[in-house]
Order: C-alpha cells, then sequence, then structure tokens
C-alpha cells in the first residue's frame, strides 16, 4: 500500500490533470502487451496494436528495447515519465533527452536490482543512445496510442466531470472520497492499493499538493514515482473490472429493475455513461449500430438522465445528477 499525507496546504494545491500523459500512456499501453489481466476492455486495441506494430516494423524494437525497460513488475525507471509531459508529448520527449546521465544510470541501477535490467541499458547514459531512443518511443507512440487519444480526452473530461461533482459536493475531500475502489480517502491519508512485491510505502507532500492523472490504458493499481522527490503525481485507472469479470461490459452490469424500466439497450447505454461514452461507445456496449445508440441517447438526454457535449468531431455523453441517482438505486452502481 502507498499512503499519501495531505496537510491543508496539499489540498489547496491537489488538482486532476486536463489531458492525458501521451508519455506514461507509453507506458501503460506497455504494460497492457505484457499482461492478460483486464484484456476484456482493451481487445481492440490490443489486436489492432499488434497489427500496427507488425506493419510499421516495430516488433524486434517492441521486444529487444520498449518492453525490458518498461516491465510489468515492481519498477521501472523514474525518468521514462517526466513529470512535465502530462498533455505535452514533445516536453515528454525532450524531457528523456535531457535526463542527467547520472540519474539515467541511477535509476538503470534500480532497475537491475529490482527485475533486471537489459545489457545495453546503460548506453543510455549517452545523449545520442537517448535521442534514438526517443525515436523509437514516438514510432511505437504514432502507431498504437495517437489514434486512442481522442477516445482517452473523452474519458478524461468524462472522469474531471465526476470529479468536479465531488469537490462542488464535499470539496477536495469529496473529489478524494470518489476516486475509485483503488483509492480510499482517509483523513489526512489517501490511501492507495499498490502491487504487493513493492511493500508499504509513505509519501510525504510537504505542501507541493497532488497531481491526479486519469490514465487511459493504465489498469489495476495506480502508479507513483518511485522517488518521493520528485514532483507528486499518481497515475489511476480510469477503467476497472466489471461486477462478473467473465461478462462483457455493459451485459450483465446492469440489473432487472433498471433494464424494466428503460429497456435492455438504454440501461446499457446508461450504465456506460458513467464513466463518459461517444456514441459509438454507447453502441458497442449496447451491441447496436451508431444511429439506433445516438436514438436511445436522445431518449436519455430529454429524460434528463444523460448530459451531451461536443468534443472535437465526437460527442460525449455522461450523466446527470437525475441520471446518477436512477443508475445508483437501479444498480449499486458508480453515479
Amino acid at each position: 500500500m502507498l499512503r499519501i499525507h495531505f496537510s491543508d496546504g496539499d489540498l489547496a494545491r491537489t488538482r486532476v490533470a486536463a489531458a492525458p500523459d501521451p508519455v506514461w500512456e507509453i507506458a501503460a499501453s506497455l504494460h497492457r502487451l505484457q499482461s492478460r489481466k483486464g484484456r476484456w476492455a482493451f481487445a481492440g486495441w490490443h489486436r489492432t496494436a499488434r497489427q500496427q506494430l507488425r506493419e510499421k516494423g516495430l516488433e524486434r524494437v517492441l521486444r529487444s528495447v520498449l518492453l525490458p525497460l518498461y516491465p510489468r513488475a515492481a519498477y521501472f525507471p523514474d525518468f521514462l515519465t517526466p513529470a512535465d509531459a502530462v498533455g505535452d508529448f514533445d516536453s515528454g520527449m525532450e524531457s528523456i533527452v535531457a535526463t542527467p546521465p547520472r540519474r539515467v544510470l541511477a535509476e538503470l541501477a534500480v532497475l537491475d536490482r529490482t527485475v533486471g535490467a537489459p545489457a545495453w541499458a546503460g548506453q543510455l547514459t549517452g545523449l545520442e543512445a537517448r535521442k534514438e531512443f526517443v525515436g523509437m518511443l514516438r514510432a511505437y507512440h504514432a502507431a498504437v496510442v495517437a489514434p486512442y487519444e481522442e477516445q482517452a480526452q473523452a474519458r478524461i473530461e468524462a472522469e474531471r466531470a465526476a470529479r468536479c461533482r465531488g469537490l462542488l459536493d464535499g470539496g477536495v475531500e469529496g473529489m478524494l472520497s470518489g476516486l475509485g475502489p483503488m483509492l480510499r480517502w482517509r483523513p489526512p491519508v489517501l490511501e492507495v492499493s499498490y502491487p504487493k512485491q513493492t511493500g508499504e510505502r509513505d509519501l510525504y507532500l510537504d505542501g507541493r499538493g497532488l497531481t491526479l492523472v486519469p490514465s487511459y490504458f493504465n489498469w489495476g493499481e495506480p502508479v507513483a514515482f518511485a522517488d518521493p522527490q520528485l514532483p507528486p503525481v499518481l497515475w489511476y485507472s480510469l477503467l476497472h473490472e466489471p461486477s462478473k469479470p467473465d461478462a462483457p461490459y455493459g451485459s450483465d452490469a446492469v440489473e432487472r429493475p433498471l433494464i424494466t424500466l428503460l429497456g435492455r439497450a438504454r440501461a446499457v447505454a446508461l450504465r456506460a455513461a458513467a464513466t463518459g461514452a461517444t456514441t459509438a461507445e454507447l453502441a458497442r456496449a449496447a451491441g447496436v449500430s451508431a444511429s439506433s445508440a445516438s436514438r436511445h441517447a436522445t431518449a436519455l438526454r430529454d429524460a434528463g438522465l444523460i448530459t451531451t457535449v461536443r468534443h472535437g468531431p465526437a460527442v460525449l455523453h455522461t450523466l446527470t445528477p437525475a441520471g446518477a441517482s436512477l443508475l445508483r438505486a437501479g444498480t449499486g452502481g458508480p453515479g
């Protein structure tokens, strides 16, 4: 477990990121390729990613460079996910290139002690080697992460809307109380579920506040920097296991009373809107066509259960307070 200790000043400086952290999403997506956990939620992406990596000639880079540096384990180097990369991919890449060699060497030594570093990793202390490595990251990002940036941004907008509701109802502490099953607010400490192999950790914010970064590709436990001296950042998952792990999202997750009231498709659409969903995502969740999903969304919106905002070429559906109350009463689900 990770325990994050807040002062009053830290509460005042805590925020939710307005955009994805594209460099962190590289790391999280590489973890998805190393695990079957949560595969149901990323099945389409997983198939497409494997195809794109093959077509772009990046399979060797993936196996020999990226996966060894980003193991899905207790540790991977902090310099690979710089704190200034939230919402700015180029800044993140520049920060990796600019990492002092001494820090690169120290963090690679931790990786080697923890899970084993590749034999060539020490070359990253050289500027030209880091530039070459960043070129590989850019190619990987363009192939399998960038195509999902719109979906990631839409999910984060929905998450920020939900956290804003908690903020309005209960201040920052109310916002922290609703962060999901992996985080528990016990004033003045935020308890974070962490991989068992990392042991117990305490992070004292010391007036720096905390940046919460919702992650599209992260799964399971949230992640913070291993080095407590780095800016406090906590990346956490936007998705969690459904109530029945073997069931597709939106099928059996909706209880019978809600289906009786709204019909199956609209009940599933309402459930999907709990975390924010585009019309295409509503259609996939309910197993209907895009035009049918649009009609169901219109009916739910006219009933005051969801609200719809345009985000670029897509629209994002999220719950209204009435919709959240109905979903909570009908399913015991989020809202």
